[in-house]
C-alpha cells in the first residue's frame, strides 16, 4: 500500500528516537491516540527493529509506521523485514530509493539543495523531506517552492506548535515533528493520555481545510 496519499492528508510525520521499546509502547499509543497517522522511528534507535513490530502489531489500521535515518541498503531491507511500511533518510542515497521502489514500500529521502531534492524525486522518491529545517527556516522553504512546486516536500526539524503555520505557509506539504510532540515527563511517567493531549493540536494545526 503506497502511502504518499496519507501523507499529504494527513501532513505529519511523528519521529521517536533514542528511547526504550517500552517507552515506545507508551509513545505510540498516546500518538495514536492523539490522531497522528505516520509514525517514524529512527534506525539508530537501539531497538528499533523491535520497535517497528510492536507498533505494527498494536496500530495496524490506526497507523502507518516507518523507519527513518535510513542510511544504506542494508538498514532499508531490516527495517521492511520489521514490518516498516515508509523509509524515511537524512540523505538521498540512490540505491535505498531503488530498494524501496522494488518493494513497494514509499521513500521520502532527505535533501538540503535543488539539486538533491530533484535527483531524489526523479530517482523515484515520492515526497523529499527538506532537511535540516531548523538551520534553513521557512525562508528558504519559500525560496525553493516556487521553482519546484510540482515536488512534494517534508520540512523536518525546529517545527513547533508555534511555527508549524508558517512552514505550511511556506510551502510545506507536512511536516516532521519529534520532540516536541514527546514530552520526557509523560515518557517517564508512561502517561500516554498526557502525549495524545499534546499531540492532537498539531493534528489539528496540519488537517486541510477544504471550502
Amino acid at each position: 500500500m503506497k502511502l504518499i496519499n496519507e501523507l499529504l492528508t494527513s501532513r505529519l510525520v511523528a519521529i521517536v528516537r533514542g528511547i526504550t521499546r517500552g517507552e515506545a509502547r507508551i509513545a505510540g499509543a498516546g500518538l495514536a491516540a492523539g490522531g497522528v497517522k505516520l509514525m517514524e522511528v529512527t534506525m539508530n534507535t537501539e531497538e528499533a527493529l523491535d520497535i517497528i513490530q510492536d507498533w505494527r502489531s498494536l496500530y495496524n489500521g490506526r497507523a502507518y509506521v516507518g523507519a527513518g535515518t535510513v542510511l544504506n541498503v542494508k538498514m532499508a531491507k531490516e527495517a521492511v523485514a520489521a514490518g516498516a511500511e515508509f523509509l524515511i533518510s537524512p540523505n538521498v542515497d540512490l540505491n535505498v530509493i531503488a530498494y524501496a521502489l522494488e518493494q513497494g514500500v514509499d521513500v521520502w529521502p532527505g535533501a538540503m539543495t535543488p539539486t538533491e531534492i530533484v535527483s531524489a524525486f526523479q530517482a523515484g522518491a515520492e515526497a523529499v523531506k527538506l532537511f535540516p529545517m531548523a538551520s534553513l527556516g521557512p525562508g528558504y522553504l519559500r525560496e525553493i517552492r516556487a521553482p519546484l512546486d510540482q515536488i512534494p516536500l517534508i520540512a523536518t526539524g525546529g517545527v513547533s506548535l508555534g511555527n508549524i503555520a508558517e512552514y505550511y505557509e511556506a510551502g510545506a506539504n507536512a511536516v516532521g515533528i519529534g520532540s516536541s510532540l514527546l514530552p520526557k515527563d509523560a515518557l517517564a511517567a508512561g502517561n500516554a493520555e498526557r502525549i495524545a493531549e499534546c499531540a492532537r493540536p498539531f493534528v489539528e494545526a496540519s488537517v486541510v481545510r477544504k471550502g
